[in-house]
């Protein structure tokens, strides 16, 4: 993974060559660049923000070392005296940010950046990687939250995730959209997440017979759970029974059914079990799972008490990716804009309001400028201010797992729903398309 010190490397290169055509042309006045997506992914009703604040306490640490600069210098690309800028590189700016886990719509800013053009440019490939990711993961992770009702969602994805960082970073993610634990032993125990897991077919497959397994896991692990499907599922249970009726100090807290018919097989397990009188032990299900086919074993009544899911939400198979923009909207105390088709931005800092009826639940959206009120919850919270990290911005893990389930809560019930839904109304205050046009007149460019 790359290390937090080499973090203000992790740029594309047009990002360097800006910042030195901004120095060299001394353009050094504030601009603001604004985080939004266009159009909600595929299968999406909602995404889930996550990531802005926390890349926003990084950036505040952010700094280029001699190695950096040294690196840099054998591009043959930077004039001395920018690389000596670079050296001296602080983020001077500001940064507003939707709270972690807030649901976002289409064109409301997940961040805004302030600051002096070049430390802005700066950070564009370095906010966009951070919040792409957990954004794409949360999202996901919220759609099996959804599907598996009160039942626990654990994240068995690590394997197949896109590289370290991902499987790492993904961990916090998966917290603050409700995931109930994960496999990942570093992340959990970084992001607080407990730390769950049961043994692979391997082991099983190792011992001289399957009870000598189960017999080992127990003796080590009481409470464990048990993977039975590894020759004949059923008479894996059976054989269990008889083993815990020998053996009435055996601790078995689950088992876990990972391939056949999940139903069919929950169904009979659960007999089995409920008529030996062991009603305690749960039953835990894996294999290949994604929201779709959570919402169809609910459906069937399966007495399943909870769920392994590893690549649908490590990948976020079915949705991976974001198209996440970072526009400039404003320079030295100008509006600015992109015109081009079908990516048309809106000029100007920003702000959302959220509305919401008597009961609570979310209504509509508006964003306006920043320097308009309007009815409804002001979304974005100042989390960065002259460079340094606003004092109690950042909530703690717990309570943005707890913010974002009540917002999550208070979304429409269509939004909550597997299948794509109507959208959720979001408005542009009249000030803003005023601006629009007024900015594109400016520009000679005829507005559609």
């Amino acid at each position: 993974m790359v290390e937090e010190k080499d973090l203000s490397m992790m740029v594309d290169l047009y990002e360097l060559t800006m910042a030195q055509a901004y120095w060299s042309e001394g353009m050094e006045e504030p601009a603001t660049f604004s985080l939004f997506f266009r159009k909600m992914p595929r299968h999406r009703n909602f995404v889930l923000a996550c990531g802005q604040q926390q890349v926003a306490h990084i950036i505040e640490s952010l700094r280029f070392s001699q190695e950096h600069i040294d690196r840099l210098r054998e591009l043959d690309m930077f004039e001395p005296d920018f690389l000596d800028w670079l050296r001296r590189f602080r983020f001077s700016g500001s940064i507003h940010a939707l709270p972690e886990g807030t649901p976002v719509f289409p064109q409301e800013p997940l961040l805004e950046v302030e600051a002096p053009i070049a430390e802005a440019q700066l950070l564009e490939s370095l906010i966009m990687n951070y919040v792409h990711l957990e954004s794409v993961l949360a999202s996901k992770a919220a759609r099996l939250v959804q599907a598996a009702g009160d039942r626990p969602v654990v994240d068995f994805g690590m394997r197949r995730m896109h590289g370290l960082d991902a499987a790492y970073r993904g961990v916090r993610a998966f917290r603050i959209a409700g995931l109930s634990g994960t496999s990942n032993v570093l992340a959990g125990l970084d992001f607080d997440l407990p730390i769950r897991g049961t043994m692979a077919h391997s082991f099983v497959q190792a011992c001289d017979d399957e009870m000598a397994a189960f017999r080992t896991y127990a003796r080590l692990y009481p409470g464990t759970t048990l993977l039975v499907d590894t020759y004949d599922t059923e008479k894996a249970v059976q054989d269990i029974i008889r083993w815990m009726k020998d053996s009435p100090d055996v601790d078995i807290g689950a088992i876990r059914l990972d391939s056949g018919d999940l139903a069919e097989l929950a169904f009979s397990c659960r007999k089995m079990l409920d008529e030996a009188g062991y009603k305690d032990i749960k039953i835990m299900a894996s294999s290949g799972l994604d929201e779709y086919k959570i919402a169809r074993l609910r459906e069937q009544g399966a007495p399943l008490d909870g769920f392994g899911v590893g690549t649908a939400v490590g990948a976020s198979n079915d949705a991976p990716a974001l198209e996440l923009a970072y526009k400039l909207t404003e320079y030295a105390g100008k509006p600015r804009m992109k015109n081009s088709p079908g990516k048309q931005s809106f000029p100007g800092r920003k702000q959302v309001y959220r509305q919401q009826d008597t009961d609570g639940n979310y209504t509509r959206d508006i964003i306006t400028h920043r320097d308009e009120s309007a009815e409804g919850t002001p979304l974005l919270v100042p989390t960065l201010w002259a460079g340094r990290a606003v004092e109690g911005a950042i909530a703690s893990l717990d309570d943005a797992t707890a913010a974002s389930r009540e917002a999550v809560s208070r979304l429409p019930e269509r939004l909550r729903q597997l299948d794509e839904a109507e959208d959720y109304q979001v408005t542009i205050s009249e000030r803003l398309q005023k601006l629009q046009s007024r900015t594109l007149e400016s520009l000679g460019v005829k507005h559609s």
